[in-house]
């Protein structure tokens, strides 16, 4: 049987706690009990733990020996804002498929009121995000940058870097892959209303990699979540 996953607050040596919510939803929800055995991220890496200590606002285990993982692919997920209902469902189900770190972009159709309201989101990502992550058995979240201008993601290092785009006549996302490192990829997606003439010639010059979904209009967070799992599969 699978053991459940849960992510560290706290971590000494062979110690560790799980505190706040996530201890009160260990403790009442699943009414875990001294002895009990989980799976305990700590930092880069997944340790079994048992349970010495619970209550309502803190649960503790000692560690012992580490459980293998699968090395993780490096995906960057650039993701320009838009809606946020429909923008937090896109940065969930990515953590679940297992992108390393997501960039809110600022982009030429992104709406004025959300690009200024997006820092204030930070919190509620980083919320969303270590869920996410704690629930599909990652051994941490992804990295949630605070929201930039697309001019400083155009020029950042990675060994591919492909651009999502609608008029994209012929290369497909999966030929676009071919030939190409998966192990490090940035992922550029556009807002609602898509990238702009003078937004493609940059990524253009920057020599991104144009690719395309289909010939269908596919909504910005249904994009991002299909062109992640088609760069894992």
């Amino acid at each position: 049987m699978t053991r459940r996953r849960w992510i560290a607050d706290e971590v000494s040596g062979d110690m560790a706690a799980i505190t706040g919510s996530h201890a009160g939803h260990l403790c009442r929800v699943l009414r875990a009990r001294v002895g009990q055995e989980f799976d305990i991220a700590v930092g880069d890496h997944v340790r079994r733990g048992k349970i010495t200590h619970v209550d309502d606002a803190r649960v503790e285990f000692t560690l012992g020996e580490s459980v293998p993982m699968d090395a993780p692919l490096s995906i960057t997920l650039a993701l320009s804002i838009f809606k946020f209902d429909r923008m937090e469902w896109a940065i969930e189900k990515c953590t679940e498929l297992g992108v390393s770190r997501i960039i809110p972009v600022i982009a030429s159709r992104t709406e004025k009121h959300l690009a200024a309201a997006a820092p204030k989101r930070m919190e509620r990502w980083q919320r969303l995000t270590h869920q996410a992550a704690q629930q599909s058995r990652r051994v941490s979240p992804p990295q949630i940058s605070q929201p930039v201008k697309l001019r400083d993601v155009i020029d950042l290092p990675a060994a591919t870097r492909i651009l999502l785009s609608e008029s994209e006549p012929e290369r497909s996302l999966k030929d676009a892959l071919n030939g190409h490192p998966i192990d490090d990829i940035i992922l550029a997606i556009g807002p609602e209303g898509g990238w702009t003439e003078e937004e493609l010639e940059w990524f253009g010059k920057a020599a991104w990699i144009s690719a395309s979904l289909g010939h269908t209009i596919l909504r910005a967070e249904t994009a991002a979540i299909a062109a992640t799992a088609i760069i894992l599969a």
